[in-house]
């Protein structure tokens, strides 16, 4: 903030909006700025999917009536990509809790990994193959088990395949 010398708000008698969370100015705004979509990784595997001649649709809802939103949907293939954050969905390999406000944040991570559990399981249950993948995964192999699944789907949809 201009002029106050501070940069949680404090001085200039900003205060949390009822019910939040945030500790400081300075922290809500560093909450906002955190993307939900268009991710670092996520570009890298959606320009990598592209190459490969593969379209999509990006943060799309791969089931109606359901608030939940895919990285990457193939709708003909019906399948669902998710690029996960480790921080964000509790990667068992790079999760370390914060030490500011720790049971606020593990209950909001394994609310997440259990909303995650939740949508596979309704996207299998419609039909639909999950697949979800770790920030810290290599793009390209990411990129190529994408590639092959909605190829294999495409495979198995076309009218007059018999199995």
């Amino acid at each position: 903030m201009a002029g106050t010398g501070t940069t949680d708000g404090a001085a200039a008698g900003w205060e949390p909006p009822e019910g939040s969370w945030a500790s400081s100015a300075a922290r809500r705004r560093n909450m906002q700025a955190i993307r939900s979509r268009d991710t670092r990784p996520e570009k890298v595997i959606r320009q990598l999917v592209h190459a490969h001649g593969l379209r999509y649709r990006v943060a799309a809802r791969p089931l109606p009536g359901v608030r939940r939103t895919a990285d990457l949907v193939f709708r003909p293939a019906r399948v669902a990509v998710f690029v996960d954050g480790c921080y964000w969905h509790g990667c068992p390999e790079h999760y370390v809790a914060p030490r500011t406000n720790p049971g606020y944040w593990s209950e909001k991570i394994t609310k997440n990994v259990a909303r995650d559990r939740d949508t596979d399981q309704r996207l299998t249950q419609a039909g639909w193959t999950v697949l979800r993948f770790w920030e810290h995964e290599s793009p390209d192999d990411c990129a190529l088990q994408i590639v092959h699944t909605v190829t294999e789907s495409r495979a198995q949809r076309r009218p007059g395949n018999v199995e």
